[in-house]
């Protein structure tokens, strides 16, 4: 397709305008054109100067940009208007409505040559994906986002980049979305791009990873510099999302009250906002809080609440994710029944490319709930399929208490040398939790 600025797209404005308006080629030359001059334009094999084309512009009555682009004079503005209110159908967990605006916006920019707009949409289709758990077109969104913006700065990349590693994270590949989040963050600042919003996009998104992977010390390095950034930035909603992150790493440091305090924060600037999905994801949280602080009862309410608010927005990745939490806090309540249940129906929809280590947990559940039905068959069998999912996507810490339960189970069995091995297996696990493929941790903002 030719570029609005083409000399053949630019003629065939001026012949359609032209023949609407009545005019002739000579009149609409005179007095400072020729009635050949114009031919020729409109023929397309002459490509006309700015003068030329103010000159035209105002013989025509339109304005320069329409004529010179094809591009109604406010249309860039318009359709961030357009834009904006996408997103907040999204906020308001409305993912699939988002995403039809999206779709319709990415093309009306690509049609004008938007690119910027055209950019954001794809930006807002990815982040609807991830919602819905649409996790290969969500990868999709974010690369022809990033191509878009291909000679852009890089922290004009960054959201993109950060979006593809969390479906990337999402799907179970830990490492390669460490690798995407470490490198960027080491070539802004090595590179003299130290942004502190992208910057804080990206600390505040490899918190999860390095929890899930077990580099706990590495995350809690994370929410330190991403905490010392946060004076900032002056976007509230990434704030939130930064003290969402701190509040994990908080409770792996068994230091409740202040993950408390934390997730309050983010939870605080979720309802100023009017941001349901994340304020969701707070909900989540505390439940997982409750759940190590031994509240069941409290974690169940909460849990069943984020699950409430995600499954009106159809985010169905993030309700089966809660399921694993919430059928792990059944089985502790003594309901070892409706946990397995409640297991057993996710287990086709999570898989190793759709939340493996979610999948992992719950086939490790299913082995729990196996060995207090005095059922080693099935207790193994669920152990070595979570061993499998967490293996690839390198699940350190989960492998390390999988193999101790496996071991358990073996020995208890009579196979004392498989055991041994399993145990041996577990150590070397425990033993380097969290490598990442970049080995030594991201450097520190030059600030």
């Amino acid at each position: 397709m030719n570029e609005p600025t083409d000399p053949p797209a630019i003629g065939r404005r001026v012949l359609r305008l032209r023949t609407e308006r009545g005019l002739t080629q000579r009149a609409l030359a005179a007095p400072d054109y020729t009635a050949a001059y114009i031919s020729t334009l409109e023929a397309g094999k002459v490509r006309p100067s700015e003068a030329a084309l103010r000159y035209l512009a105002d013989r025509l009555e339109v304005s320069y940009e329409l004529l010179a682009t094809g591009r109604p004079p406010q249309l860039a503005g318009e359709l961030r208007l357009r834009l904006a209110e996408a997103r907040q159908l999204l906020c308001a967990g409305e993912p699939a409505r988002a995403a039809e605006d999206y779709r319709e916006l990415a093309a009306e920019a690509e049609r004008h040559g938007l690119a910027e707009q055209q950019a954001a949409a794809l930006l807002g289709l990815g982040d609807c994906a991830l919602d819905l758990g649409e996790l290969d077109r969500a990868i999709e969104s974010f690369q022809r986002c990033e191509e878009l913006l291909r000679q852009a700065p890089l922290p004009q990349r960054v959201p993109a980049l950060r979006g593809r590693a969390v479906a990337h994270l999402l799907a179970g590949d830990l490492r390669y979305c460490c690798y995407l989040l470490e490198s960027t963050i080491d070539q802004l600042n090595t590179g003299g791009l130290a942004d502190p919003h992208a910057l804080l996009l990206l600390y505040s998104a490899v918190i999860a990873p390095y929890m899930d992977l077990g580099a706990h010390r590495r995350a809690a390095q994370a929410a330190e510099l991403a905490l010392a950034l946060a004076p900032r930035v002056d976007d509230p909603a990434l704030v939130a999302r930064l003290h969402r992150g701190v509040a994990r790493t908080l409770l792996a440091e068994g230091r409740v009250s202040e993950a408390e305090a934390s997730l309050a924060k983010a939870e605080e600037l979720y309802r100023q906002l009017r941001i349901g999905t994340e304020l969701a994801h707070c909900h989540w949280m505390r439940g997982y809080l409750r759940a190590q602080d031994g509240d069941l009862p409290a974690a169940e309410r909460e849990l069943g609440l984020a699950r409430e608010l995600l499954a009106r927005g159809q985010a169905t990745l993030y309700t089966q994710q809660i399921d694993v939490e919430l059928a792990d806090v059944l089985r502790r309540a003594g309901r070892p029944d409706e946990a397995a249940a409640l297991l057993t129906d996710l287990l086709d929809a999570l898989h190793p490319g759709r939340g493996a280590v979610h999948a992992g947990a719950a086939h490790r559940l299913l082995g729990r709930i196996a060995e207090q039905r005095d059922d080693p068959a099935g207790a193994e069998a669920h152990y070595r399929a979570a061993l499998d999912l967490l293996a690839d996507a390198g699940a350190a810490a989960d492998l390390a208490d999988l193999c101790r339960l496996l071991g358990d189970l073996l020995r208890r069995t009579g196979r004392l040398e498989e055991a041994l091995d399993t145990y041996r297996s577990g150590l070397g696990h425990q033993a380097a939790p969290g490598t990442t493929t970049l080995g030594p941790a991201p450097a520190a903002p030059p600030f």
